[in-house]
């Protein structure tokens, strides 16, 4: 099992199926501010929902294709972060992450993604590690920009938010500007 402490108050752990109802409830407690920028609020819409998308990280991590973690902050899951794709042939990995309303502001997730790009290029060897928000959402873009992400351009249309497109700024960082 994969479990990476970050500091006394912080930890990743490998979402598992018991985490099921925590995640569902953080969910649905966030689910107005989440939806601003998260596709998926519409299809999660009870805990099987959350369920069928444990078991699908826990099927593509088993594949070495993603890594998908509960943020532990001082014991209680706050939101999800990880390894969206792994991409073994590029050595590459796109970080992903979503935090409950009640815990932003604390500096968690600067900390929870600088540790991903740690675990990516020091534990993984990978080569590059990306980032994807989407240009309106400030509050996540500026987590690879305090990371020292450079930014690479912008996907226009990147993505479906239920009813119109946004763009995306693509960050990426390569290990040898990491280290």
């Amino acid at each position: 099992m994969f479990i990476h402490k970050i500091n006394d108050d912080l930890s990743l752990k490998l979402i598992e199926l018991r985490d099921g109802e925590r995640v569902f409830e953080l969910t649905n407690k966030s689910r107005v501010y989440l939806k601003e920028w998260l596709p998926w609020l519409d299809i999660t819409t009870n805990l099987e929902d959350t369920i069928a998308f444990i078991k699908g990280c826990l099927k593509s991590f088993a594949e070495s294709n993603s890594l998908n973690a509960v943020i532990l902050f001082k014991g209680e899951v706050v939101g999800i972060a990880g390894y969206n794709n792994i991409n073994c042939s590029n050595k590459t990995a796109y970080i992903g992450y979503w935090l409950g309303e009640e815990f932003q502001g604390n500096g968690i997730m600067t900390k929870v993604a600088k540790t991903l790009t740690d675990y990516a290029f020091n534990e993984l060897n990978l080569n590059k590690v990306e980032i994807r928000a989407a240009v309106g959402n400030k509050k996540s873009r500026s987590i690879p920009e305090r990371l020292n992400f450079v930014n690479e351009g912008c996907i226009r249309q990147a993505e479906w938010l239920y009813d119109h497109y946004v763009d995306h700024v693509v960050y990426g960082i390569l290990a040898e500007e990491w280290n």
